[in-house]
C-alpha cells in the first residue's frame, strides 16, 4: 500500500509554514515493550520514533488513528485512551518549516507485528527509551516504564 498523501511537497510546506499541523501518535504497548519505528526520512532520519502522521481534512480522528496503525505499523489497532499531546519545536530545525502538535493515543493489538513497515523503516519493540529517540517523544514515553 502506497501512502495517501493529499499535497505536493511544495503545498505541504506552504501549508504548514503558516499554521501548524494537527498529528496522531500511535503507541501501541504489548506485554514485551511499545511499538517505535526507525525514521528513513529526511527529519530526523536514523531516530526513532512514535509511529505518526498527519490528519485528513473530514478525516475522525478514530479513522485517523487506525489508518496511522495501519500505514506505520501494518496492524489493526484499538484505542484505549488518549495520554496527551506533543508539541514539536525541533521541527523547524529538522525541516526548515513547520511545528505539528500531536494527539497521543495508548492502542493495543492482536495483529503480530512486522519487522518493517511499507515505507522500509525498521519496527521494533522496546522496553525502555532507546538513546536514539526524538526528542519531544521521551517525556511521554517516560509515562509509560
Amino acid at each position: 500500500m502506497t501512502r495517501k498523501k493529499p499535497f505536493s511537497p511544495e503545498e505541504f510546506k506552504l501549508l504548514y509554514s503558516q499554521v501548524p499541523r494537527l498529528v496522531v501518535e500511535v503507541i501501541v504497548k504489548t506485554e514485551i515493550g511499545v511499538a517505535l519505528t526507525l525514521r528513513k526520512d529526511t527529519a530526523w532520519n536514523n531516530l526513532w520514533h512514535i509511529p505518526g502522521g498527519t490528519v485528513f481534512y473530514q478525516e475522525y480522528i478514530e479513522d485517523a488513528i487506525k489508518r496511522i496503525a495501519e500505514e506505520e505499523l501494518s496492524i489493526t489497532v484499538v484505542k484505549q485512551k488518549l495520554l496527551g499531546y506533543l508539541e514539536y519545536p525541533s521541527e523547524v530545525k529538522q525541516r526548515g518549516f513547520g511545528w505539528s502538535v500531536g494527539l497521543v493515543f495508548l492502542c493495543t493489538t492482536n495483529s503480530l507485528l512486522p519487522s518493517e513497515n511499507q515505507e522500509g523503516e525498521k519496527i521494533q519493540l522496546f522496553d525502555y527509551i532507546p538513546e536514539n529517540i526524538v526528542e519531544e517523544h521521551k517525556n511521554i514515553l517516560n509515562q509509560l516504564f
